[in-house]
């Protein structure tokens, strides 16, 4: 059996990217695709939500620093993934970078992370979808039910009476619609998405048109949380990343969770027409749009009302945009509503953008062997890969309908910033290792003498790690020991490349089967 840390040939790589016959995805989205792709995964609950709750914990009115330095990181990997993308034009992402790159084991170590991304982001946004359903069905005097809206590991008091959760309803419905969605087709999805990130687009773009002109210069002095601030509710400011410069810091892993998704354009770089122009642009394009409105929405917000009012909890979270608008924007109470409709549409463009990220990765981790078969089956009419798909339908499903979202907390931050650190540092080992490689988009600063980007985006990814609460780091890391566990047991039996197979397809889709390089053993 070869090592852990055997290499996928880059070879392989660019053979499956590059074949066209039965078994393969098609290549259905141009460069304006997989930028809304990129945004409609990007702008959700991140922006509505975590926006007040790092400036009343950390930043703020700094919050709009600390999407900066979000974003700075975010750049740094997003160059790399652009790099990547471009030249191995395949589905997995960043699974499949560190698997030419890293070895097998650092592969199945990102895939299992990614798992915390999509799976449980999809899952944990689409609990959130059901909540904010409610608030939308309130105004217009009517609710589901407590029973059938909370998982059975939840109660409340509504009207003196204690209510006990059942299913969550909502939640399970969106999980089964979007992947059914999914199931029929890339393309079908992909106009989909569109027109939902056009829609709140325009929502975010009015709030921070109309917001402008209530903003209030006092809210935004000082701007950065003094390091001898009183606590104020629940929160104290002692902490080194609570106040002042490393308040910025603090803030900026808790607006990373608004980020996230710009790399789930890389997930679907074997369904683009023309890779090599059009990743780049998806990644980038979309990277940059969302960190404009980002700054512009945290200015407007924290300037409407002062940060100590998102400090109470009732405030410092969902709620916190809808408080603001009818608290200190007279006559703008419809706002209020519209911004409701644009989280529900934001949460529903990341869930369908997550579920498809995640098939992706599992297709290209079970054509290794390292998942079973079955990921990897594609639909023989509509060309997805639908037992994935179904199968994520379920597990997926399951989670939403019957367990509380609060239990995800930051994972889904950590499984991203874990990628990202190690697709930065996989650019580096790929410019040292396979300098002659055509790359149509290449990441500046980052020759083998001079890997400026990685070591940056690398860096200020861990240091966002680091940033993350305690106790999200010990779920991630008891996470990722589980799946030390699957891959001894399963993965490693289980992969071609460990049998001394390696599946080179042809237009055909024969498969071939070559010793790996010794080279890479």
């Amino acid at each position: 059996m070869a090592s852990i840390f055997a290499k996928k040939p880059l070879a392989v790589l660019l053979g499956e990217a590059s074949s066209t016959g039965h078994g393969t995805l098609k290549r259905t989205l141009g460069a304006g695709n997989l930028v809304a792709l990129g945004v409609g995964a990007i702008i959700g609950a991140g922006l509505f939500v975590r926006t007040a709750a790092a400036a009343a914990q950390a930043s703020g009115p700094g919050v709009t620093l600390a999407f900066i330095v979000a974003a700075i990181g975010c750049v740094f990997a997003g160059l790399c993934y652009a790099e990547f993308a471009a030249m191995i034009p395949i589905a997995g992402s960043a699974y499949t970078y560190a698997y030419t790159t890293m070895g097998e084991f650092v592969a199945w170590v990102i895939g299992w992370a990614l798992i915390m991304e999509y799976a449980l982001g999809a899952a944990t946004v689409s609990i959130a979808w059901s909540e904010y359903l409610n608030k939308l069905l309130e105004v217009f005097g009517t609710s589901i039910p407590y029973n059938l809206s909370h998982s059975p590991f939840e109660h409340a008091v509504v009207n003196g009476v204690t209510q006990h959760g059942f299913i969550n309803l909502p939640a399970l419905l969106v999980i089964v619609a979007l992947s059914l969605l999914l199931v029929k087709g890339t393309q079908e999805s992909a106009i989909f998405n569109a027109v939902v990130v056009v829609l709140k687009v325009a929502i975010v773009l009015v709030f921070i048109a109309v917001g402008w002109q209530f903003i209030n210069p006092a809210n935004h002095t000082p701007y950065l949380i003094p390091a001898d601030q009183a606590p104020i509710g629940p929160h104290s400011y002692s902490d080194w990343n609570k106040h002042g410069w490393g308040g910025i810091l603090g803030g900026a892993a808790i607006v990373f969770f608004a980020f996230i998704g710009f790399d789930a354009v890389s997930t679907a770089a074997q369904e683009a027409k023309n890779p090599k122009r059009d990743m780049p642009i998806g990644i980038l394009g979309s990277l940059a749009i969302c960190t404009v409105l980002y700054i512009l929405f945290g200015h407007v917000l924290t300037g409407v009302a002062s940060w100590r009012e998102f400090a109470d909890p009732a405030l410092g979270g969902e709620a916190s945009v809808a408080y603001a608008i009818r608290a200190h924007m007279p006559g703008y109470g419809w706002l209020a509503t519209a911004v409701t409709v644009g989280i529900l549409l934001g949460f529903t463009s990341v869930i369908l953008v997550m579920l498809m990220g995640q098939s992706r990765v599992f297709f290209s981790m079970a054509k290794d062997g390292l998942m079973p078969k079955a990921f990897s089956e594609l639909h023989p009419r509509f060309n997805t890969p639908y037992k994935s798909n179904l199968m994520l339908m379920v597990f997926v499903g399951l989670f939403a309908a019957f367990v509380p979202g609060s239990l995800a907390g930051d994972l889904t931050s950590f499984g991203t910033l874990l990628a990202f650190v190690l697709v930065s540092i996989g650019i580096w080992i790929m410019r040292r290792s396979d300098p002659a490689q055509p790359r149509p988009f290449r990441a500046p600063l980052s020759s083998p003498s001079f890997p400026l980007v990685p070591i940056l985006g690398a860096g200020i990814c861990l240091l966002l790690i680091f940033a993350l609460d305690a106790f999200t780091l010990k779920v991630a890391f008891g996470w990722m020991f589980l799946g030390f566990i699957v891959y001894f047991l399963y993965g490693r039996n289980n992969s071609k490349l460990q049998q001394g197979i390696v599946v080179v397809p042809t237009e055909m889709d024969e498969e071939a089967f070559i010793k790996p390089d010794s080279r890479n053993l």
